[in-house]
């Protein structure tokens, strides 16, 4: 019976051991399925959420201001800035801020008037103006902007404009009053259409009289000290002359074949000195004439082409400079120019007529600039007040026009003066 039981009770945990393996692949498969049945209960949930959302994102795609970004979103910085591109050739740069005051009309200002032959800028503006060097002011213009400051032609007419704040300047039957020319453009007023392109012949008007500054324009007129020791000199002539001419032959040291073959002859000339400090500013350069290198080497061959003086030996040569333009503006100094008139373009050494040209002891390391306008002044002597002696205040009786700079000096034209420049008379900001 014992044997019997313990028969039993082995086959009770044999059949254990089979059904185990069973019942724990059912316990499994009832956990998959309750996780089955909550996921599926959740997906009508999530279904009606993205349906919200897509809702919400057409809403705000109809937003004109758009979606706001997540806080968490940190925005996207901007592409970097290039190059602001030029303004379109239909576009007005703004004019330069000036205010009504500054611009002082004359007192019976024409209302009207028409550009002839032989005007300047200058000229115009001081029918106008009673500081024609004011022109930008009363043109509209920004005069850093400016490129072409005499695209007025003969035949032009030029009205007062009185309507607005600031009195203006216009071109009669030139569109936007003719602002564009200033800027180098003249706008279109008319649909363009296949034609003819015709260009006229005549000559726009200068801003001063070229005549009278041209010779200045194209010769050497200052050189230091270094310079002149380092300029090339004519060292023989042909036929041993002593004294050469247009058509003659010369030779030279010096001559690099790099700076070309055209140069000009020069001699040097007056010395000329700071009035106050006695500081050495330069030699006039005395200028003779032109050469053409027709052969380089340690002695080249020169041909004279121009000869306005004697030219011989020992006589220098510098690189023939370029044509500069005179197209400019005149304005005043933005800072305090102070100095004296040194001397006149000859050898004048006192009075000095308007309308002549004279030399500044100022130039570029001092701040001056081609197109500056400055003042002449003077004081008329002295008076004794008590136990002291007084200059008595200096007063204004002209202006200038420089149009050429070099370091220490510069060359000044002078636009109009009462009375005759003298040397060591006043200039500085009118």
């Amino acid at each position: 019976m014992q044997n019997l039981n313990e028969i039993v009770m082995r086959g009770q945990s044999f059949k254990g051991a089979i059904d185990e393996p069973g019942a724990v692949a059912a316990n499994t498969s009832n956990r998959v399925r309750a996780k089955m049945a909550r996921i599926i209960s959740v997906i009508p949930f999530l279904l009606l959420g993205l349906a919200g959302a897509a809702l919400a994102g057409d809403d705000d795609d109809n937003d004109p201001d758009g979606p706001e970004a997540a806080p968490s979103a940190p925005a996207a910085k901007p592409p970097a800035a290039a190059d602001p591109a030029p303004p379109a050739r239909s576009a007005i740069p703004p004019a330069a801020a000036e205010p009504a005051s500054d611009i002082k009309l004359q007192d019976n200002p024409p209302a009207r008037y028409t550009v002839k032959r032989g005007d300047t800028l200058w000229a115009i503006s001081g029918r106008f103006l009673k500081k024609p060097w004011k022109w930008p002011d009363i043109w509209g213009v920004n005069r850093d902007l400016v490129k072409n400051p005499h695209l007025i032609y003969p035949g032009d007419v030029i009205i007062l404009d009185l309507t607005g704040s600031t009195p203006r300047l216009r071109l009669e039957g030139v569109a936007d009053g003719g602002l564009s020319r200033w800027y180098g453009y003249e706008l279109q007023s008319t649909k363009l259409e296949p034609r003819i392109r015709s260009q006229s012949s005549r000559a726009a008007i200068p801003t001063i009289p070229a005549k009278d500054i041209e010779p200045f324009l194209t010769r050497p007129l200052i050189v230091d000290t270094d310079a002149i020791a380092r300029s090339p000199r004519i060292v023989a002539t042909s036929d041993s002359r002593v004294i050469l001419g247009s058509g003659d032959l010369g030779y030279a040291s010096g001559i690099e074949k790099s700076k070309g073959a055209y140069w000009n002859l020069y001699r040097p000339g007056r010395t000329f000195r700071d009035p106050d400090t006695a500081e050495e500013l330069g030699y006039e350069a005395v200028y003779l004439g032109d050469a053409e290198v027709t052969g380089f080497g340690e002695i080249s061959t020169l041909h004279i082409t121009k000869a306005i003086q004697e030219i011989g030996k020992d006589d220098r040569l510098t690189v023939m400079p370029q044509q500069q333009s005179a197209a400019y503006a005149p304005h005043a100094p933005e800072r305090q120019i102070r100095g004296k008139v040194v001397a006149g373009s000859d050898n004048s050494v006192y009075e000095i007529a308007p309308l002549s040209v004279v030399i500044l002891n100022r130039g570029a390391r001092d701040g001056v600039e081609v197109g500056h306008v400055l003042g002449l002044f003077r004081s008329e002597g002295t008076v004794a007040l008590g136990d002291r002696t007084l200059a008595l205040p200096e007063q204004q009786y002209g202006v200038m026009l420089v149009f050429r700079v070099f370091n220490k000096l510069s060359y000044a034209f002078v636009m109009n003066a009462k009375r005759q420049v003298n040397v060591n008379d006043i200039f500085k900001n009118p």
